[in-house]
């Protein structure tokens, strides 16, 4: 599992605190990504062009569940549509025979920069090397991402966060397609259960 955020949580009063170490990866050159081979089968990674809250937030319980992923489970539909509608934001969705695998969104920032704001896989497909996959693929959509959105600035860097809660593989997986550390921090957090997607699920 590989996620690139680092969720901030809606904790109950008095929750227990906890050391998280976050780790702050970046790519300053197209040329700095190191992709994998696709995987054997029938994988695809499709743009979700329209901006459907439904789908987005599914992706976002589905992958983050597990992981704790929390900061946006409050969020209203309005919300989300803004948030998808703000202009430069994709999310690309791994599909395998058909069934969504796992998502990438990108959200760009000024000057140039753009951060790969989530990125995982259910839990069912990974270990199957469709993450190094899907995080190839959507690191060289970061890179070129000014080419379908003519108002922005032309990606210059690309980073992304990842923390201690996420899968056990994914800062790896971050240094293996081309990504350096370039800060590392050490965050005082309170703990949360995980949330999901539904009680029991991945049991």
């Amino acid at each position: 599992m590989s996620n690139a955020t680092h969720s901030a949580a809606s904790p109950l009063p008095d929750a227990p605190l906890a050391d998280v170490t976050v780790w702050y990866l970046e790519q300053t050159s197209p040329g700095d990504l190191r992709p994998t081979a696709a995987p054997e089968g029938p994988v695809t990674v499709v743009r979700s062009e329209t901006a459907l809250p439904e789908f987005s937030r599914f992706l976002y319980t589905a992958v983050g569940g597990d992981v704790r992923w929390t900061d946006r489970l409050d969020y209203t539909y309005a919300r989300w549509r803004e948030l998808l509608e703000r202009p430069g934001v994709e999310t690309w969705v791994a599909y395998e025979n058909g069934t969504p695998a796992g998502f990438i969104e990108l959200g760009p920032h000024e000057d140039g920069a753009v951060e790969i704001v989530y990125f995982g896989l259910i839990p069912s497909f990974r270990g199957r090397r469709i993450g190094g996959h899907l995080l190839s693929y959507g690191a060289a959509r970061a890179w070129d991402l000014a080419e379908r959105h003519q108002e922005l600035t032309p990606t210059r860097r690309v980073w992304l966060h990842t923390c201690s809660d996420d899968g056990p593989h994914a800062r790896d997986n971050y240094l293996r397609r081309g990504f350096r550390l370039y800060d590392t921090r050490v965050e005082r957090e309170p703990e949360v259960a995980q949330p999901g997607p539904w009680p029991g699920a991945h049991a």
